[in-house]
């Protein structure tokens, strides 16, 4: 008995389902319709397929091996190549134009701070501690080794670079509000008793890097979104479908 197409998709649903691959694939079936209409020059895929070659180790001898081994033609081996590209020029193309804006609101999840912290569970050795600190008698650093009971007693309490938004909120506050080599007072926090001092503050700069690494976050951000809102199983199953009809 002949095998009906939607049968033969509901036997690769089923596949994709049972090793967990749907998701996978839903995601990469979103990536091709956002890319599917992004113009590029024959250079650039030429470029792109060459870059793809090398890093694959791929020869004019080996392809056709490489090739079987990855149940793919030439053809799909090219469009692998050039989706790469085809991804950035999408990225920077609607993304790109918010990342002025994004920077902004995000700045205060991007600046490092380098700090020091002791902690203890004794008030009384905190505030003695501090005071040592503010006389003069011994070295922050040295007071860190000595007393603080965390690992960062085995960095003489500093920590950082890390992002500002990392440590405890309550922390992070302290040191978004202090300048540097500024030191605070015992305080209690959960079960400790802390003494801060900011060393540096790191702030976050717009260069190259950092706009690809918001363009790439704000396009994850989209993706997920787009995620959440299609019924995974029936987007799958009718994007199949669709493929199937062509073919």
């Amino acid at each position: 008995m002949q095998t009906s197409s939607q049968d033969q998709v509901d036997a690769v649903l089923d596949l994709l389902s049972r090793y967990q691959l749907m998701p996978q694939l839903a995601r990469n079936l979103i990536i091709d319709n956002a890319i599917a209409n992004v113009a590029y020059t024959d250079e650039e895929r030429q470029t792109a397929i060459k870059a793809f070659e090398a890093q694959h180790q791929i020869t004019s001898t080996t392809r056709e091996t490489w090739l079987k081994q990855q149940g793919m033609t030439l053809t799909q081996m090219h469009e692998l190549a050039l989706r790469p590209l085809l991804l950035e020029k999408h990225k920077t193309t609607v993304w790109g134009p918010k990342v002025d804006n994004y920077f902004l609101t995000r700045k205060a999840h991007l600046d490092q701070v380098v700090y020091s912290l002791i902690r203890t569970k004794d008030m009384g050795l905190a505030q003695e501690i501090y005071f040592r600190i503010l006389e003069g008698e011994q070295s922050f650093a040295e007071l860190a080794r000595e007393y603080s009971q965390g690992a960062e007693a085995k960095t003489s309490g500093l920590l950082g670079p890390v992002p500002l938004a990392q440590p405890h909120p309550a922390i992070s506050k302290l040191l978004s509000v202090s300048q540097a080599g500024q030191i605070w007072a015992p305080r209690p926090l959960a079960e400790w008793v802390v003494i801060i001092r900011l060393e540096k503050l790191i702030p976050a700069r717009l260069d190259k890097s950092m706009r690809r690494r918001l363009q790439d976050e704000l396009f994850e951000n989209w993706l997920a979104q787009k995620m959440q809102q299609v019924d995974i199983t029936q987007f799958v199953s009718a994007s199949l479908r669709n493929r199937n009809s062509v073919l």
